[in-house]
């Protein structure tokens, strides 16, 4: 059992990580390039244990000891130290991805672990930036991380079997159930997810169906606990845009070739629930 998880990034996910590792009573460092991203991903865990609290689920005592253990910074340095695993949580980018990597490998001793949320991306080409590519492994986390069960554990060309094993254990230790995929893009979930929503956002793109009888019929018809669009707008559509585009680069299949409706929408802001539009209307 980790005993500090460092996570890297304060967004949805990286908030959603370091929420569900506070409650099993592990320390976590959270950082952000900036202190407004920070304070965000903060305060996102403040309100859903808040709600908790006037739920009945958590007593204040037990809220304030849970954010207790929690930290928030700008420093990477800081994060790292001292840290057992390290969870990565920035933008589906990979540039980016490897240069995070590339800090942390010189950051971290060697026996830490070194995971992605990747929900697209290759973990050998993100390991490849690495000295160390036999620590490094993905860690597909879906959102909202505190509710869903499932995590997708990846194995990079290189990596570890032992550090399979003992991230395995840690997401376990989370609460979560892993299954294990293959390092192909989209691994197992986002290849059949990401061709759902792909069809709902060209459907209401080319007029053939509405939002509300989208959801509607993949709820009663497929018996779906939300719909595709519903999901679409939690998750963000900028994000399902960006998954849409890399595995649509990484396969050059069609059907992976994001609705023009997307790009559409980014420009409108209309993003989903974190901007109050997209495609439903959501008033606070």
């Amino acid at each position: 059992m980790i005993k500090k998880l460092c996570v890297i990034g304060a967004g949805t996910m990286g908030a959603g990580i370091a929420q569900v590792a506070v409650e099993k009573g592990i320390e976590v460092a959270m950082r952000d390039v900036e202190d407004r991203f920070v304070e965000k991903g903060l305060g996102t865990i403040r309100n859903f244990l808040g709600k908790k609290v006037e739920k009945g689920k958590l007593s204040a005592a037990e809220r304030d000891a849970i954010l207790g253990r929690l930290k928030g910074t700008t420093s990477m340095e800081k994060a790292a130290e001292g840290a057992d695993m390290v969870i990565e949580a920035v933008i589906e980018d990979l540039a980016l991805k490897q240069k995070v990597f590339a800090e942390l490998d010189r950051l971290c001793v060697p026996g830490v672990i070194l995971a992605s949320n990747t929900s697209t991306l290759s973990i050998t080409k993100i390991a490849s930036v690495t000295k160390h590519p036999t620590r490094v492994l993905g860690t597909h986390f879906f959102s909202p991380v505190p509710v869903m069960r499932l995590v997708e554990v990846i194995s990079g060309e290189q990596t570890d079997a032992k550090v399979l094993d003992a991230a395995l254990e840690v997401m376990a230790a989370l609460g979560k159930t892993a299954i294990r995929a293959k390092d192909v893009p989209g691994f197992i979930v986002n290849r059949f997810l990401c061709l759902l929503y792909n069809e709902a956002a060209d459907q209401i793109y080319k007029g053939y169906a509405t939002a509300q009888d989208i959801d509607l019929g993949l709820k009663l018809g497929s018996n779906h606990p939300m719909g595709p669009v519903e999901i679409m707008d939690m998750a963000g559509v900028d994000v399902v845009n960006n998954a849409l585009k890399a595995l649509y680069e990484m396969t050059g299949e069609e059907r992976y070739k994001p609705s023009p409706l997307f790009e559409q929408m980014i420009r409108e802001n209309r993003l989903g629930r974190k901007t109050g539009r997209g495609f439903y209307e959501y008033t606070k």
